[in-house]
Parts: C-alpha cells; structure tokens; sequence
C-alpha cells in the first residue's frame, strides 16, 4: 500500500524560530538528517518519492477559468499564512503501523540546538483505484 507523507509547518504550534532563523551549522544538520533518512528509505525499498517544498510565496493557486477555459493564476497561500505544506514522501509500506513509523521518525529531524522538531506528519493512503460505491 502507498502512503503519501506530509510535513507541515505551523507558526502558531512549532515551538521553534523558522528556518531562515537558523544557523548554517543547524540548517546543514537538518538537510543532511533529510538526505540520510531519504537514502535509509530508499534502502530499505519503500521510497517511492519525496521533496523539500519552496516557501509559500513560490506557490499559487490555480483554476480553470470560465467555462474550463485558460488558467487563472493567484498567489498564494498568502504569506500571513500560519501553516504550510514543507515537503512530502510517497512510501510504499505493508502496514498502516509501518507507514506511521515511519512518519514518526522523519518528525525527528533536528532544528536549532540540534533537538528534534517533531513536525507533525500527515499519513494518508493513496488510492490505487477508485473507491467502490456500496450503496
């Protein structure tokens, strides 16, 4: 069973400055943490995919315009935004259990001080299929 992984930033629960308050020595301890735990998954054959996300301001929103016509293209989330998605794996794992082991450890990846940040993970099967009506 797939599983997608979601990191998610909060400003009001993180308990811990935001990045660009880091040190060089705590940022590169982080990513190297994101690098090695990418690498263990892989290994271990259950990494389907996984990327760090740019900052909120990158992103946009997207619709399909009147009628399905062309794009239309807003910023955002806007940057008074208190949380945002930072990164996500898609892992292959036999179990719910092992997919949220999983989660547990990549919620351990070191922030200022070296002290994990235990980022909340959001688990959530991907369907391989479409879910059958019963009814």
């Amino acid at each position: 069973m797939k599983y997608m992984l979601l990191m998610q930033f909060s400003q009001v629960s993180a308990g811990f400055p935001s990045m660009d308050q880091w040190t060089q020595d705590e940022i590169a301890a982080h990513i190297a943490f994101m690098r090695d735990a990418d690498e263990e998954i892989a290994a271990r054959g259950k990494l389907i995919d996984g990327q760090g996300l740019a900052t909120p301001d990158q992103a946009r929103i997207v619709r399909a315009g009147a009628d399905g016509g062309a794009a239309v293209i807003t910023d955002g989330p806007y940057p008074e935004t208190k949380e945002f998605l930072a990164g996500y794996w898609i892992v292959d794992c036999p179990t719910a259990d092992a997919a949220y082991d999983l989660a547990a450890y990549l919620s351990t990846a070191p922030g200022p001080g070296g002290r994990p940040l235990n980022m909340p993970i959001h688990v959530q099967p991907v369907l391989d299929s479409a879910p059958v009506n019963e009814g």
